[in-house]
């Protein structure tokens, strides 16, 4: 059978397959359904240096072949996470990411340096979709300057392997990412939710309790697929591809396209064994083409 392990910045991977943020808990609501041994990472749902409490509800609503959220990044805090969590999940036989979010460079680099002391979490991935405070609540991510800041501030504070989450949501996608290559990410993962919006039509009222929310599910895969391309091409760390995946086909593409690893997030939601079943699916296209490794098809669409 091919070879699916996966280096990633330093990281192995038994297989290229991982779990997206905020779709799969802390692994441990899963644990019934999947061996979570058998996934090649898995990102826990983001963590804040302070508690979040979230936005209000209805934050969640169904949209043709895709789903709209505004959770907001509920969690009990960096300090919540590591006292009663870590400890849950270190023992798991696999690489345990933590995503991090803040409001200002500071509060990113607290938090990236209080998980950087766990020895049992080998990376974080930082969201930078989250506002920024001192300039009006506009996201890091979609600017050069903004995104670079929040990487050189956590890259000061944190020694182990740094992913960053790009938006979609900008002008230049391949910008940001050299931007934030340059300030010392070690990947990229891309992309993270398109801005969207639901409206009840007979209520004559927004759906979401905030209006707008992050448009992620099968949806989304055509975007995604064509910014990882673009990205995979412009940068010389590797790229973490996600948006949309869904089978072991998804993936593929995005692999074909450049990206040494994937993510898997709304399909999680659907089937919560997907992960395990795409990393099986992907073997098994490897041995019917001829492949020796998965890392022969990465990039292979040039």
């Amino acid at each position: 059978m091919a070879d699916l392990t996966t280096d990633l910045a330093g990281l192995r991977l038994c297989n290229p397959v991982m779990t997206a943020s905020g779709t799969f808990g802390y692994g441990l609501e899963f644990q019934d359904f999947v061996n979570l041994e058998e996934i090649g990472a898995v990102i826990v749902k983001g963590t804040t240096l302070h508690q979040r409490e979230g936005n209000p509800y209805p934050r969640m609503a169904e949209t043709a072949r895709g789903m709209l959220n505004c959770v907001g990044l509920q969690n009990k805090g960096v300090d919540y996470f590591c006292n009663n969590i870590y400890p849950r999940i270190k023992d798991i036989g696999t690489n345990m990411i933590v995503n991090v979010s803040g409001n200002t460079p500071e509060d990113y680099a607290e938090c990236a340096a209080r998980i950087g002391q766990l020895e049992a979490i080998p990376a974080i991935e930082l969201n930078i979709s989250c506002p920024n405070v001192r300039h009006g609540g506009m996201a890091f991510g979609t600017t050069t300057e903004g995104a670079a800041s929040v990487v050189k501030a956590v890259r000061k504070a944190y020694g182990k392997t740094l992913i960053v989450k790009l938006s979609p949501n900008v002008t230049s996608i391949t910008d940001i990412a050299l931007a934030v290559q340059d300030a010392g990410a070690d990947a990229v993962s891309l992309i993270n939710t398109l801005m969207g919006m639901a409206i009840d039509a007979e209520r004559r009222k927004r759906v979401l309790s905030i209006g707008t929310g992050g448009l992620s599910g099968p949806c989304i895969k055509p975007v995604a697929l064509r910014m990882v391309y673009q990205v995979a091409h412009a940068v010389s760390i590797p790229v973490i591809g996600l948006g949309g995946i869904s089978s072991a086909t998804d993936a593929i593409e995005f692999l074909l396209a450049g990206a040494t690893a994937v993510e898997i997030g709304t399909a999680n939601f659907v089937d919560p064994a997907i992960t395990v079943k795409v990393a099986k699916g992907i073997g098994e296209y490897l041995d019917r083409h001829g492949f020796k490794s998965v890392r022969e098809i990465v990039g292979l669409v040039d």
